[in-house]
């Protein structure tokens, strides 16, 4: 029976700590090429598994910078800049919906950057273009990512009218000082308003990020953040391990490495943050998720229809993907598109051509047949081998023969058991389910020596 226990074992997790992607995608966006053409995501679109769609759009701008995000970003403060921005969405969404005519929209995400950098009328303005041009589900669910610095109480009220029910909160740290240190100082008595609002309002699935590893932190004090966070008794938890990075992202470089937790003391952190909320009742859904039992996410866990995407973890995925606006990732069937990331480049783009599909990657049949294992590593804890069989016509046992070699030192440490249907990863082996899930990644053997990702802890 699925459990949503964790193990937290400190000499495993040091063992086993290394650089590994996060698996939003398989392959990665490393393997992303130029080669992908117009007549190949028609032709994706047409033959589309599913009617079904989940729609993503990407909103770039902050008013602030956060030092400790690495995240496709234009910090302003001009606020007409969105409405250039909306006038280029404008024409990728009149580019794209013609190819999207038959399907229904299930599940809308705006993200960023900072989705509520944009005003009211900003928003009805969006929100009017999507059901203008795509037919959505009457129950979809509408989900928005809220930096509660940018976001008044009352904004709630029309965010909901507008037909969002899902948000989900930056919350980071409560502490004062390490709020400062990373340029985020926020209020927690607003932040509470928010949530008790959002509640009235019936806003589901509410979700408060949290990072650790920050300057200043301790595993005492983030005790204390995640104390008062568990006070407001939000649906989902995401516990960031925050990458220090400075050669990547030039804002990081603020942040100075002698405020940084010790490794030791971040994985102090990390230990007391799963006690504390699987104590409180969260089940550990995968990497730093944790969900209510009664939560839709914890939900689609146990009844084996959880699925990992650019968003991360989700329940649509039932849906095609697609994305809108800089930098954005669609998918549809096995192929994957990629916006040009830049803004001027976006809006130069969608100015000239409608769209600004930059790059991309379509999926071999040996990349669906590794994409399907490891998402079910990732998203289930458990691989069944006649499942893989069933739906790919192999015997994987045969097929990842190779692999399953790389399998053998996570076996040895009880992290994965093995049995003649498939393999369980165990209690001790799920804070290393990204790990594990590189023994079955043939491009990452390619890629480990050109690129650096983030460290699994």
């Amino acid at each position: 029976m699925w459990s949503p226990a964790v193990h937290f074992d400190p000499e495993l997790i040091r063992r086993y700590d290394m650089a590994a992607p996060r698996y939003t995608s398989y392959p990665t966006a490393l393997s992303f090429t130029e080669a992908v053409r117009g007549d190949q995501w028609r032709t994706a679109v047409q033959q589309a598994r599913s009617r079904k769609l989940s729609l993503y759009v990407h909103i770039p701008f902050c008013r602030e910078l956060c030092y400790y995000c690495g995240c496709n970003k234009v910090v302003t403060r001009h606020g007409h800049k969105a409405d250039t921005y909306l006038d280029h969405l404008a024409k990728e969404i009149a580019y794209q919906a013609p190819l999207f005519a038959d399907f229904e929209v299930q599940h809308l995400h705006l993200g960023g950057g900072t989705p509520t950098f944009l005003d009211q009328a900003q928003m009805t303005r969006l929100m009017t273009l999507l059901k203008g041009h795509f037919r959505f589900a009457p129950a979809f669910h509408g989900a928005i990512e809220v930096d509660p610095r940018a976001l008044a109480v009352k904004d709630l009220d029309w965010l909901a009218a507008l037909g969002f029910n899902r948000l989900s909160m930056g919350a980071q740290d409560f502490n004062p000082r390490v709020q400062q240190a990373i340029n985020r100082v926020q209020s927690t008595e607003h932040l509470t308003a928010l949530m008790a609002r959002a509640r009235q309002l019936g806003f589901g699935s509410i979700n408060l990020d949290f990072i650790y590893g920050l300057p200043f932190q301790d595993a005492a004090s983030f005790r204390q953040t995640l104390d008062q966070a568990l006070a407001l008794a939000p649906d989902r938890f995401s516990i960031f391990n925050y990458a220090h990075l400075p050669e990547r992202f030039a804002a990081q470089r603020k942040i100075k490495d002698d405020s940084l937790p010790a490794p030791a003391e971040k994985l102090r952190m990390l230990g007391g943050a799963i006690g504390q909320l699987t104590e409180a009742g969260y089940a550990f859904i995968g990497m730093d998720h944790f969900a209510r039992q009664d939560d839709e996410l914890a939900l689609a866990q146990r009844q084996g229809r959880l699925h990992r995407n650019f968003q991360g973890y989700t329940t649509d995925g039932d849906c095609e993907l697609l994305a809108l606006g800089a930098s954005a990732i669609s998918q549809v069937g096995g192929l994957y598109v990629q916006n040009e990331k830049d803004l001027r480049a976006y809006q130069q783009a969608t100015a000239e051509h409608g769209h600004a599909r930059v790059k991309g990657y379509q999926m071999s049949d040996d990349d669906k047949v590794r994409a399907a294992a490891i998402g079910a590593l990732l998203c289930n804890f458990r691989l069944d081998w006649p499942k893989l069989d069933q739906a790919f016509g192999i015997d994987s046992r045969a097929y990842f023969g190779e692999d399953r070699q790389l399998l053998a030192p996570f076996i040895q440490d009880g992290l994965v058991h093995e049995d003649e249907q498939g393999l369980t990863v165990t209690e001790q082996g799920r804070l290393l389910v990204r790990t594990i899930a590189t023994a079955f990644d043939s491009h990452l053997r390619r890629q480990v020596r050109q690129h650096r990702f983030s460290r699994v802890i």
